[in-house]
């Protein structure tokens, strides 16, 4: 039987995978049939997605996966593909650390005024920066603009369109009208054409299309728009039973926040770098911080070592000793291309002695982290003036014991750790949805917490933490001085 089975495609920064999911009212269960690595392309113009290689994966996946009702995708936000008028993709699209914005002058719209429309942290790597470094002959040849899912999505189906948890990270959505921000798009000079309309998570996009059905297993199944940005799918499937929480969307990024019922535009929201993004629940009221990232890059410098030993062994190291400011942007380029390697950067900024050994950077990572995280929880408390009694971390990070004991640590308040799956649960449950198995994202939280409880850690009240959020707020105020 197939009516309560569906396909959860979760593509990351580093890695992608296919989930297989049965959903009930009382029972989730959850099985990967295929996960492969996501390696972006250096070509002589710049960083991009192996896009093609994507979707024959996720092809492959979908055949893996066996006979399902729909399937979903969902992946990082920002990117995207630009289609001619026969719907050719020109060319790969660009990866957002590609450093094609960094020289971009600022928009003639002012910064105030563009934070009131489209409500999130202005940041280079953003939708509307990447277009305004798009060469012109693209855009002119470009007829429409498709985020990452969408265009697998229309690969898959042959049909167009945008989702809007995803289209809100662009900047060029207007966050309290809830679509695109059609004023903004013409006063930058950008082709209107290039917006597909906009849906919420739930709603079909299409079947798949006959050629495409023998590469999937042959299988007949609707795509369904999920909640398609990858941490919007995260933070749905948040297992909480109360309203008093923030979230941690830990892997390669932290997205740190709260949910609100409507966007929150003031000065100090703008100043603090967060963002509002919507949300199966509302808005998400987050900022991003640098992530396990910093980690993965320092890995490509270790062959042979990996995560779990690198957290046996900074679990041993006492902690506290080096700690950086993991906002700094100077981390958030990959190595090469005249940067320096992330160890490098990280010896030269740090506060304490620089690391010398894997364990120690790993020690220096996870306690900076921690304190990231702690600093973005308590900027959200304090702008949005929502009561926290309880952190969620979820995602890929909740595996890492360490780095949850740390949070808790540094937050000053209890950490609730998994469900790790969370995307994909978030896609499933959306497509559990639409499929009226589920319904309401309340009763889908709770089936998360019965059927994936969270391991919780308390903090002790250690008050060196508080001295190390000082360390870390003098070396911000060094790198902005």
């Amino acid at each position: 039987m197939t009516d309560n089975a569906f396909a959860a495609v979760d593509l990351g920064a580093t890695s992608g995978r296919v989930v297989r999911g049965v959903v009930e009212p009382d029972r989730i269960e959850v099985r990967e049939v295929h996960r492969f690595a996501n390696t972006p392309v250096q070509l002589p113009d710049g960083l991009h997605w192996n896009i093609g290689g994507l979707f024959a994966e996720l092809c492959t996946g979908l055949a893996a996966a066996g006979p399902v009702r729909s399937a979903g995708i969902d992946s990082w936000a920002v990117d995207y593909g630009l289609l001619d008028a026969d719907g050719a993709l020109l060319g790969l699209p660009y990866h957002y650390r590609d450093r094609r914005t960094a020289l971009l002058a600022p928009p003639a719209i002012g910064a105030s005024e563009l934070f009131r429309r489209n409500g999130i942290a202005d940041l280079p790597f953003n939708t509307i920066h990447q277009l305004r470094a798009e060469p012109e002959h693209r855009l002119a040849a470009a007829r429409r603009l498709l985020l990452i899912p969408d265009l697998l999505g229309y690969w898959l189906t042959g049909r167009m369109g945008t989702e809007r948890t995803n289209a809100s990270t662009t900047g060029l959505y207007h966050v309290s009208e809830r679509d695109w921000d059609r004023t903004l798009i013409s006063r930058l000079d950008l082709p209107h054409h290039l917006f597909a309309p906009i849906s919420s998570a739930g709603t079909a996009i299409g079947r798949l299309r006959e050629p495409i059905r023998s590469v999937a297993g042959g299988h007949d199944l609707t795509v369904v728009r999920v909640a398609s940005h990858d941490t919007a799918s995260a933070v749905a499937a948040v297992p909480a039973t109360g309203p008093g929480f923030a979230y941690i969307s830990c892997g390669t990024w932290s997205l740190v926040g709260v949910e609100r019922p409507t966007p929150l535009l003031s000065a100090a929201a703008r100043d603090t770098g967060f963002t509002n993004e919507s949300g199966v629940c509302g808005i998400r009221y987050l900022r991003n911080v640098m992530g396990l990232w910093l980690l993965e890059e320092c890995l490509r410098e270790w062959p042979g070592l990996d995560i779990a030993t690198l957290v046996t062994r900074a679990a041993e190291l006492p902690g506290l000793t080096s700690v950086i400011d993991v906002d700094d942007p100077d981390f958030a380029t990959p190595a090469g291309a005249g940067e320096a390697s992330m160890t490098a950067r990280i010896a030269a900024r740090c506060d304490g002695p620089a690391p010398a050994s894997p364990a120690e950077f790993a020690r220096c990572i996870f306690d900076s982290l921690a304190l990231g995280h702690a600093r973005a929880v308590t900027d959200a408390v304090r702008t949005s003036g929502r009561r926290v009694e309880i952190i969620h971390l979820v995602g890929g990070g909740a595996r890492n014991e360490l780095l949850c004991r740390l949070t808790a640590e540094a937050c000053g308040l209890p950490v609730a750790a998994g469900p790790v799956e969370a995307t994909a649960l978030g896609n499933l449950l959306a497509q559990a949805m639409a499929a009226n198995i589920i319904g309401d994202w309340s009763q889908a939280r709770a089936l998360v917490a019965a059927t994936h409880p969270p391991r919780r850690y308390e903090p002790t009240g250690d008050s060196a933490w508080r001295r190390a959020a000082d360390r870390v707020t003098a070396l911000a105020e060094k790198r902005a001085a």
